[in-house]
């Protein structure tokens, strides 16, 4: 099915992505977002003009950048007639972003715009207690003099104690991690065939980098060229003596070694309809041709990450596509148990009919064909900026093979899960 006017990509570029409170402390989702925005914008000799719209976000948000899109904007080059827009559906944003930014162009509302996001562990503000703030409150609501020197008396120094920003479920209290550990039980996942994922995505990266595959993909940024997480000397005997992390007793499977780490970056694609393309002599890497997102009841019990499987399924039946009508898969490696339990649930008639509502199995797929350059386990996962690197690495899949069909699925905090299509 697809949208009704095709949707270009034109091209991205994203920062290295490293390990969060390392070598980006002190650098803010402004700074990089709009790293590679400004690079985009020279490349694309895009300086002086006007877009249709920027659309960014950040899940880990400091309140000084609740208007990073338009901030970016208006120190990128670019016209400052460009609006910008913020907006957040956590590891899904910036696959979000391109969706919102490509229905603009396939309505005829906008002729080109940017997409991407950002996220830094390394700048994240302390919060000071909300009983803290109340208690300002009154104080500065207090008439007399008198008045608030008798409330004053009231103070209590626990109120300075900070909090910082937790990755976890408000709803469960359990930590992404946690719920993980729940499904890998559920669905039978073993430590290794975990940490054959992560070994796979490590070889599959360093081989890409060998090769040369994002040299024009990341910038330089605060001294680095590439991403710090991939470890080509990873090996099975390696990653099987780490320890569990999340579930620490014996039954526990995700290790530092299968599962993302905490991960500061920006990314950035460009997109825009085929008119405007070739108006601006800007070559066509491929299309986006279609997205669907899901969302399940983790809190009533069903996995927390395993809404992707619903997008896709939604997603496949729209435009009348199997699950094996693919080239390539890029499925996020939020956790290898995670990309486990996905692949296992299409594989299951029980799910498929009782969760996904088919007749049969939607099948299995070729793991040679899944997160070829590497996967987030090996380059990281800057929340909001995920979704920018895999449509930037899908497009440049595709330009260099000349054609094919790429599947993308991200899954997402909150029980949410966000797919989508890339074609040439």
């Amino acid at each position: 099915m697809g949208f009704p006017r095709k949707v270009a990509i034109l091209g991205g570029l994203r920062t290295p992505f490293v390990k969060s409170q390392t070598q980006y402390l002190g650098q803010s989702n402004q700074d990089l977002f709009g790293s590679p925005v400004n690079e985009l914008v020279k490349r694309k000799n895009l300086s002086g003009k006007m877009l249709g719209d920027v659309i960014s976000g950040a899940v880990m948000n400091h309140p000084f950048d609740w208007n990073l899109s338009r901030e970016v904007v208006l120190g990128s080059g670019l016209s400052a007639d460009t609006p910008g827009l913020n907006i957040q559906r956590a590891c899904g944003t910036g696959l979000e972003a391109a969706n919102i930014i490509a229905l603009k162009i396939a309505a005829g509302q906008i002729e080109s715009g940017l997409a991407g996001g950002s996220d830094t562990n390394s700048d994240v503000p302390l919060i000071g207690q909300r009983k803290l703030t109340h208690f300002l409150i009154r104080l500065r609501n207090a008439k007399t003099f008198i008045e608030k020197l008798k409330f004053l008396t009231t103070f209590k120094f626990s109120l300075l104690k900070p909090q910082l920003p937790a990755v976890m479920e408000p709803r469960t209290g359990l930590s992404m991690g946690e719920h993980t550990e729940l499904m890998v039980k559920e669905w039978g996942i073993t430590r290794e065939a975990q940490d054959q994922i992560a070994f796979e995505s490590h070889q599959k990266a360093a081989k890409a980098y060998d090769e040369g595959f994002h040299d024009d993909l990341i910038i330089e940024f605060a001294g680095l060229k590439r991403d710090t997480i991939t470890r080509k000397d990873t090996t099975m005997e390696k990653l099987a003596k780490l320890k569990p992390a999340f579930d620490k007793s014996s039954k526990g499977t995700l290790t530092a070694g299968n599962s993302t780490p905490l991960t500061d970056g920006g990314s950035v694609v460009l997109l825009s309809s085929e008119e405007w393309a070739q108006k601006n002599s800007q070559e066509i890497m491929a299309y986006f041709t279609d997205c669907e997102v899901a969302a399940v009841d983790f809190v009533k019990g069903a996995g927390l990450l395993m809404a992707p499987t619903i997008a896709v399924s939604r997603l496949l039946k729209r435009n009348n596509l199997s699950l094996q009508d693919f080239d390539f898969y890029e499925i996020h490696e939020a956790f290898a148990g995670q990309v486990l339990c996905t692949l296992k649930a299409w594989e299951s008639v029980d799910y498929c009919k009782k969760v996904l509502g088919r007749d049969q199995a939607m099948g299995s797929i070729d793991r040679d064909k899944m997160n070829i350059k590497g996967g987030s386990l090996a380059l990281g996962h800057p929340f909001a900026a995920t979704g920018g690197r895999i449509v930037a690495t899908a497009a440049k899949i595709l330009k260099e093979k000349g054609h094919g069909r790429i599947l993308i699925s991200i899954c997402t905090a909150g029980g949410m899960g966000v797919a989508a299509i890339i074609e040439r």
